[in-house]
């Protein structure tokens, strides 16, 4: 059974604004140090008799203000899209998230306006949880400080959560989730994320070349300035059947073949035949085979991918699914 998840766009209308337990942040890949958050705002939760909450923005703080400089090398990566964000959300026990638009609105938005119509009379926030460098409002001039005076006027509780660390004291964190990613780390990842890197979506229909070579695809739509690296990757498909299928992928531009420059994600299943058009999949990145390669005429490009199919059924012959 699926957990509840209410998903708001804005504040809640008011006769849906319970008294909440909530934490603050963009949330991306819900990392291991998110998932800490997440269960201390859950264990609050259940102890007060409160909602489980989350704000979260959409398009990234950074994001917002990079494009508003016209400099779009300063906007972060994605590790998540909104769907994969919202189900891991989900799957760590939160039952409400409010994705807040981040515009020219909420980037002005002084801190006292943010704590007493977002806060206070948009969530009723009861108790509150946020990281120890945690900064809101126009110019980032709300702190911890005034958001402690707030809750004694507001009457809500403010927690704080200091970094997380991992077994060797390393800082977990979405930048070192997308570090990884972009060197093609994958073991890295799983580490830090606390399970695979995945993308899920649904399947589209391409230009069926795959079809053509001999190798088809599932093709999924991947959010723009992905973090993972673009490449080959051995992979495994959920939502096809009863378990996992094994496969092979590519994630990237398709240099071979066109030259519009938008990211796609074709899975090619390894000795299956399954109509996917229209399905919700989700592609786990298991191993790196390779960067990204424009090859110079199809056979060339045939040939590479049937050598990656190869090294991809070396690699299940060994660590299985």
């Amino acid at each position: 059974m699926k957990p509840l998840l209410r998903i708001y766009r804005y504040l809640p209308p008011p006769a849906e604004r319970a008294p909440c337990a909530l934490t603050i942040g963009n949330f991306d890949g819900v990392h291991r140090g998110h998932q800490a958050m997440l269960a201390r705002v859950c264990q609050a939760a259940r102890e007060r008799g409160l909602t489980p909450s989350v704000m979260t923005f959409e398009p990234h703080p950074r994001e917002y203000f990079a494009a508003l400089h016209r400099r779009p090398e300063l906007a972060p990566t994605r590790i998540s899209g909104l769907r994969d964000k919202l189900a891991a959300l989900a799957r760590h026990g939160v039952s409400q998230v409010v994705v807040e638009r981040f515009d020219a609105r909420l980037a002005e938005m002084s801190a006292n306006s943010f704590i007493e119509q977002l806060l206070v009379e948009g969530l009723r926030t009861r108790w509150l949880l946020v990281g120890e460098d945690f900064r809101f409002g126009h110019k980032r001039s709300g702190d911890i400080e005034l958001l402690r005076e707030a809750g004694m006027r507001h009457g809500f509780e403010v927690q704080t959560l200091a970094d997380v660390a991992d077994q060797h004291g390393h800082r977990i964190s979405s930048s070192e989730v997308r570090t990884a990613l972009a060197v093609g780390d994958l073991d890295r990842a799983r580490h830090l994320l606390g399970h695979p890197f995945h993308i899920s979506g649904h399947v589209i229909h391409g230009q069926k070349l795959g079809r053509t070579l001999g190798f088809p695809t599932m093709n999924l739509r991947v959010a723009q300035r992905c973090a993972a690296r673009s490449g080959i990757y051995v992979v495994q498909v959920h939502g096809l059947a009863g378990r996992p299928l094994p496969g092979v992928a590519s994630l990237g531009v398709r240099p071979t073949v066109e030259d519009r420059g938008r990211v796609l994600l074709e899975a090619h299943l390894l000795d299956e035949t399954v109509n996917a058009y229209g399905k919700l999949v989700r592609v786990e990145f298991l191993h790196m085979l390779r960067d990204e390669e424009k090859f110079p005429d199809l056979p060339s490009l045939t040939a590479a991918i049937a050598e990656d199919a190869r090294n991809a059924r070396a690699y299940f012959a060994v660590h299985g699914l």
